[in-house]
């Protein structure tokens, strides 16, 4: 699977989407621009450790990334008012998942040019206007990751951690 986070601004989301990331094998793709540096302590904290265990790639902006797609990629774009649950789609292990920014989502025009792939989490209470990007990130790729039957789930229990005393 592939999550894309497009101009992402909190680095704390963005670290625990990389830890997410790390833990099921998935790319994460990062449009620029993004709303802190990569040397962010905030977003280390967040990552912790795993930034080195996650495939990612840091793209200039849309259309670079867009044109770097293989020909026949498909794309998800999660954003309120969608006019299709997330647990609707029929996800594929390739499948790109599209985030948009914390304060502003994604471009309307964006999500009109895809109607069929423009997915929404469903909201039961007003005034949340939407839930936290990396909570939403880890919604919709577990789901994927279920249809898909949790492929090289890894069992039993974790290794020991060495005392460093």
């Amino acid at each position: 699977m592939n999550i894309v986070l497009v101009e992402p601004e909190i680095p704390p989301n963005t670290g625990n989407v990389a830890r997410l990331c790390a833990a099921t094998r998935t790319r994460l793709h990062l449009i620029e621009p993004l709303g802190f540096r990569m040397d962010d302590k905030t977003l280390k904290r967040a990552g912790m450790d795993y930034w080195r265990a996650v495939d990612w790639t840091l793209w200039p902006g849309w259309t670079a990334f867009f044109e770097g797609l293989p020909p026949n990629a498909k794309l998800w774009f999660i954003e309120s008012l969608g006019p299709k649950r997330y647990t609707d789609a029929e996800f594929a292990p390739e499948d790109y998942l599209v985030f948009g920014r914390e304060t502003a989502g994604l471009p309307r025009a964006l999500l009109e040019q895809h109607p069929h792939h423009w997915l929404r989490i469903p909201m039961l209470q007003r005034p949340a206007r939407s839930l936290n990007l990396s909570n939403c990130v880890a919604l919709v790729l577990y789901e994927a990751l279920r249809q898909l039957g949790f492929p090289g789930e890894i069992t039993g229990p974790p290794p020991r951690r060495e005392s460093t005393e």
